[in-house]
């Protein structure tokens, strides 16, 4: 980190009258980096003065941001593409501090709980019922129907611990756990919902844009029941969308997180929260 003492300095410049020598500061802080968010926070506990302790807020506000793009851009460029890290990058986005550990182990020992329980000469369909079981019956997962716009649906922290979510994040649960177990399911990203397809792919992922390789269709928002072709059609029609054959075939982990930015997107948007909805725009843009 710089010289401590030249970083305080320019702090406490932060509450200068003159817009111009605020913003060359918050220019040079911005510079910095996240290394000073604990410096930063440290001033705002300290300061009475509400004007000053806003625009610390902001500019904590606008690193976190930063560190959300440059984290995702640098996920995208991994050779894996971890859905659970991307999951809590993208958490961190409203949650700086999340527990990553905590997420970690929920997810390892609901891996293991499921592990447990199947056997290598299960069906597919046997195989998605034991996932099913663990994850609807035993851990009591289910679609946020109530609040199916709220941005918690989102956050994979938030998930989690209410055991609600969105299609789109249990989804990314599911196919993290479904991955980790060698189970051949991805996700389909559909016009106005998400659900996921059960193939006869080879493990990792390989983009071929063939009907015949999946075995079935699985919807989590519905305590992950099992359907085919023509109920992605039936769907399709009463959604009156041009029907086009990548609705019917497995997406990538990139599009799977794409689409749960685009949720949050949406979900702020329904709330008039603009500043965040600009936010996330700027954080998808980190993808293309």
């Amino acid at each position: 980190m710089e010289n401590h003492e030249k970083i305080t300095a320019l702090i406490n410049l932060l509450d200068d009258p003159d817009q111009e020598i605020f913003l060359q500061v918050e220019s040079e802080l911005m510079r910095l980096g996240g290394q000073i968010v604990p410096l930063l926070e440290s001033h705002w506990e300290k300061s009475f003065d509400a004007a000053l302790q806003y625009r610390i807020e902001q500019i904590i506000h606008k690193l976190q941001v930063e560190y959300v793009k440059s984290a995702l851009k640098e996920w995208k460029e991994s050779e894996e593409q971890n859905l659970l890290e991307a999951a809590i990058i993208i958490t961190k986005y409203q949650y700086a501090d999340v527990e990553e550990s905590k997420i970690h182990e929920f997810v390892d020992q609901l891996t293991q709980d499921i592990w447990i329980e199947l056997n290598a000469e299960y069906t597919a369909m046997e195989k998605a019922g034991v996932l099913n079981k663990i994850f609807f019956e035993i851990y009591g997962f289910s679609g946020n129907k109530k609040n199916f716009h709220s941005p918690r649906n989102c956050y994979i922290n938030n998930v989690l611990e209410s055991r609600k979510g969105s299609p789109i994040s249990l989804s990314l649960l599911y196919l993290e756990i479904a991955k980790r177990l060698k189970i051949p399911i991805y996700g389909v990203n559909l016009p106005e919902h998400f659900v996921l397809a059960y193939t006869q792919l080879p493990i990792p992922f390989v983009d071929l844009k063939d009907r015949e390789n999946i075995l079935f269709y699985i919807n989590l928002f519905n305590k992950g029941s099992f359907f085919q072709y023509n109920d992605i059609e039936q769907f399709l029609k009463q959604l009156k969308v041009e029907i086009k054959e990548e609705f019917y075939l497995p997406c990538d982990s990139l599009t799977v997180v794409k689409r749960l930015i685009n949720n949050l997107i949406f979900c702020y948007s329904k709330s008039a929260y603009e500043d965040k909805v600009k936010d996330l725009i700027e954080i998808r843009k980190s993808l293309d």
